[in-house]
């Protein structure tokens, strides 16, 4: 039985994949950083309705949305280089295309996919905000931006954390991905351990375990953080209290 199903290699393989996991939150939390500004701008775009950000926002968001990561990651992976070829072609650059390190074609894949979910969880929750409030804020001298500060946007985050925090619970399970063009991040080493030692159910399970662990903590800290921003949740819960 020890040879069909070896529990100690599981123990094992996590102890080799710890090493891993800052890349794999490397990749996530730059994407997911990257993704919120350009989320936020493209939101912006659809709300305001300019007609031609508007337009190229929507059909962004429609292809991304319609198209696997996988594939979005071999666009950047050939197209970058092919594209810089053609700049230094064109104006005699001198881009060096093999100089370009896998991590940065897994964080422009990863950056644009993410924005596109991430503009529509953002635009949920700008369009969430009672208008009132914002009639309010306008109505006392308040610019378009200091209301976007001071009113839309904490009351806009309460409802986007979830949706956001349900993104970034995905984002790290994508980070799987990012083996496919030679990134070292936690699924990439689990191949390499598995075919040296050919335990590549145990293997996989250690990696399995890793990223149900790394979610809980996330699930944590994004619980930790809707209650921090619901004000009014805190307050009854004060009122509760005493």
């Amino acid at each position: 039985m020890e040879n069909i199903f070896k529990p100690s290699a599981i123990g094992s393989a996590i102890r080799e994949l710890i090493s891993a996991i800052p890349v794999t939150l490397e990749i996530a939390v730059v994407a997911a950083v990257v993704g919120m500004l350009i989320g936020f701008l493209l939101a912006l775009f659809r709300i305001k309705k300019w007609a031609v950000l508007s337009q190229l926002a929507t059909l962004y968001i429609s292809f991304v949305r319609g198209t696997p990561l996988l594939v979005q990651i071999f666009l950047s992976y050939y197209g970058i280089p092919m594209v810089l070829n053609m700049l230094n072609y064109e104006f005699g650059t001198s881009f060096s295309i093999n100089k370009i390190p896998s991590m940065a074609f897994v964080f422009v894949a990863f950056s644009l996919n993410e924005a596109a979910y991430m503009a529509e969880a953002i635009r949920a929750a700008i369009l969430s905000v009672d208008k009132k409030d914002i009639e309010a804020a306008h109505s006392i001298g308040m610019t378009g931006g200091q209301t976007m500060r001071r009113v839309i946007l904490p009351q806009a985050m309460i409802v986007a954390i979830p949706n956001l925090g349900n993104s970034l619970i995905s984002l790290v399970k994508s980070t799987s991905l990012a083996f496919t063009i030679g990134v070292m991040e936690m699924t990439g080493k689990t191949k390499v351990i598995a075919g040296r030692n050919m335990r590549f159910f145990e293997s996989y399970i250690g990696l399995a375990l890793l990223y149900w662990v790394l979610c809980i903590v996330i699930e944590f800290g994004i619980h930790k953080l809707e209650k921090k921003f619901n004000i009014m949740e805190r307050k009854v819960e004060d009122s509760d209290q005493s």
